[in-house]
């Protein structure tokens, strides 16, 4: 059996070499696995754009996660780092452009910001004595506040060297995949070839024999956390670049991804294993799901069960894993016996096993829950939405799919997630499958522009939906007029008010252009009307919950309230519950954009008014313009679906 097992390991023939390492290696084997099953679930997947399109939408998940893995590898964990590529975009884009400062000395500003979030994390963490999730927890918030607090809740522009980052050399290699591929490599080195890599495997091994052993931990903890900021730093600076400018609200959720990256790339959250190799695959085995089930037009909710069910298997083989690891040896075998190499040859197994089964199941799921393709048969038309977290967008998806219906074309719909760097994936990936004629409804204007100029480049028609996009072409803008609407909310609830009264404003997601828009024209309204005065002013983020209790505190600190304005129907429904019995009596609350529910509110007589906007009319208009623009038939540039105050009688 010696002999057998001699011979099988040393044998030299590529085939077992290739078997071999995919047996010890449970991610790699997902990922060629998933590979494989893509490329005969679609056509579209195994083309050299679309694998330049994954490697792109991997680049900023695998630098965040390479930053997580030192943390990982000591047994820490680091949530702060999507609001410090944010803070760090932040500052880059406001020092080289608010400021006057060389490209060169704001990046290295912006690198410094990401290493010094990082030290404070380290020093709370190692001085402080306060768990790695609570101090990081604090710096997330930090964070994001800090970025919000500079940008002043707008998206800042970023100079065109820094957009440069974003494009391609000689015309098809990606520069953020040469960012991903040189970080990875800097990874790998410090962690394998360097006294502070040693350091985190040890701490992470077992803290205090790695005290007992001279090593520091103290101050190789501040090393750890600062070199995770820096990492995120440089994340951030390839995010601002493919979007052509620093978003305050970027990479939301980042940190889940990353952390996941590298479990799911076999690291062990209890710490002492990890590599940098296998971070990349799990930040590659993310972005070719998500390529993936955007290829295969599965639902966007559906999407989200999908990597949740990785991500959860990921940690559970990493806790069989470890178990299996911590079960003693059979008495009188070595852990080089065949005891023990049984028992390493069952768990590596154990791991293709799983892996078969998650693409497996990955490959029946996509096939089953496909959003009606009809095998190319049909012309493609692509809908990359905002968000599907509001009734609003439920609705224009509605008409956008009933019109398709009608029309007899396939309508591949997508969910953004509030997130402008997966819709800039989304475009892509659209782009890739060659989309007849491509529809978005940006999560912010100028972000979305590099995605659709890559779209025009590849002369497939782009319409926008509801807000327009900057700095690109567009064949038309189907939308209300949110300025408008804005005026129109400020008239009705100032006239209501007899003129004069104290008011709040609920503003929605901050550096988004219909908060910025209704925003504006509801100040612009409010001109005519001086005796108006606003004294209360906070963001909710166009989430009810949020409007509950931002309303609450916001009644806590002023007194003798009158009216309230609220960026969207949502949060007006919150603040209606907030006020209680108030609501539409003593205090008026008028709302914006005409869903169901606040119909019924003004009905009752709880919601003073809310200026209906129409989305399904707006869904059925723009599929039915995207249709004309791919037969090459003239549409006009901008369409406006009418807007109308519902006001309670």
């Amino acid at each position: 059996m010696a002999t057998d097992t001699l011979a099988s390991t040393t044998d030299p023939g590529g085939p077992a070499v290739l078997r071999r390492v995919l047996l010890d290696n449970g991610a790699l084997s997902a990922l060629v696995l998933l590979v494989v099953a893509m490329s005969l679930l679609s056509g579209d997947f195994l083309t050299t754009d679309n694998l330049l399109n994954v490697g792109v939408q991997a680049a900023v998940t695998a630098i965040l996660a390479f930053g997580v893995t030192f943390v990982i590898v000591s047994a820490g964990i680091d949530l702060s780092v999507g609001s410090v590529a944010a803070l760090s975009a932040t500052v880059l884009a406001w020092s080289a452009t608010s400021q006057g400062l060389p490209v060169w000395l704001a990046a290295l500003l912006a690198v410094a910001t990401g290493v010094a979030c990082g030290l404070v994390s380290g020093a709370l963490v190692s001085f402080g004595k306060l768990p790695p999730f609570i101090a990081t927890l604090a710096m997330l918030s930090v964070g994001r506040g800090l970025a919000l607090v500079i940008s002043q809740g707008s998206p800042i522009s970023v100079p065109d060297s820094v957009s440069g980052l974003g494009d391609t050399l000689g015309g098809w290699l990606p520069v953020p995949v040469l960012v991903m591929v040189a970080m990875g490599l800097i990874t790998s080195g410090l962690l394998g070839r360097t006294y502070a890599g040693r350091a985190m495997y040890a701490i992470g091994g077992n803290e205090e024999a790695a005290r007992l052993s001279g090593i520091r931990v103290g101050r190789q903890k501040l090393v750890i956390y600062a070199l995770s900021g820096g990492f995120a730093a440089i994340a951030g600076i390839v995010l601002a670049s493919r979007l052509s400018s620093a978003q305050p609200q970027a990479a939301v959720g980042y940190e889940l991804d990353a952390i996941a990256a590298v479990v799911i790339g076999g690291a062990s959250l209890s710490g002492g294993v990890g590599k940098a190799s296998g971070t990349l695959i799990g930040a590659l085995i993310l972005a070719v799901l998500r390529n993936g089930l955007n290829l295969l037009e599965v639902s966007a909710f559906w999407q989200q069960v999908v990597i949740g069910v990785v991500i959860a298997l990921a940690v559970l083989l990493d806790t069989v894993r470890r178990r299996a690891g911590a079960r003693p040896a059979a008495p009188g075998a070595s852990a080089g016996g065949p005891s023990g190499g049984g028992r390493k040859a069952a768990m590596n197994a154990g791991k293709f096993a799983v892996a078969a089964v998650v693409v497996a199941a990955f490959a029946f799921g996509s096939s089953l829950w496909h959003s009606g393709s009809d095998g190319g048969s049909k012309p493609k038309v692509g809908l990359s939405l905002s968000t599907l977290n509001n009734p609003f967008f439920v609705q224009l998806k509605a008409g956008a799919q009933a019109e398709a219906k009608r029309a007899g074309i396939s309508l591949t719909v997508t969910d953004a997630q509030n997130d402008a760097s997966q819709q800039a994936n989304q475009i892509q990936n659209f782009t890739s499958q060659n989309m007849k004629s491509i529809i978005i409804n940006p999560v912010d204007s100028d972000a979305a522009s590099p995605s659709v100029k890559t779209a025009n480049k590849a002369g497939i028609p782009v319409l926008a939906a509801d807000r327009t996009v900057n700095k690109a072409d567009i064949e038309s803008l189907v939308a209300s007029d949110n300025i408008a609407g804005g005026k129109l909310a400020a008239k009705t609830l100032a006239e209501r008010l007899g003129g004069k009264g104290k008011i709040l404003v609920l503003q929605g997601v901050a550096g988004t252009s219909a908060s910025r828009e209704r925003g504006q024209g509801f100040a612009e309204g409010l001109k005519a009307y001086p005796g108006i005065e606003v004294v209360g002013k906070q963001p909710a983020d166009f989430d009810r919950t949020k409007a509950l209790d931002v309303t609450t505190n916001l009644l806590q600190a002023h007194s003798g309230v009158d009216g309230v304005f609220a960026e969207n129907d949502e949060m007006a429904l919150g603040a209606i519950k907030a006020l209680g019995s108030k609501a539409g009596k003593s205090v008026k609350v008028v709302g914006f954009d005409g869903e169901p529910d606040c119909l019924k509110a003004v009905k009752n007589g709880t919601l003073t008014a809310t200026v209906a906007q129409q989305p399904e009319e707006l869904g059925r208009l723009v599929v039915r313009n995207a249709i004309k623009a791919a037969k090459g038939q003239k549409i006009a540039g901008s369409v406006k679906v009418p807007v109308k105050v519902v006001a309670a009688k």
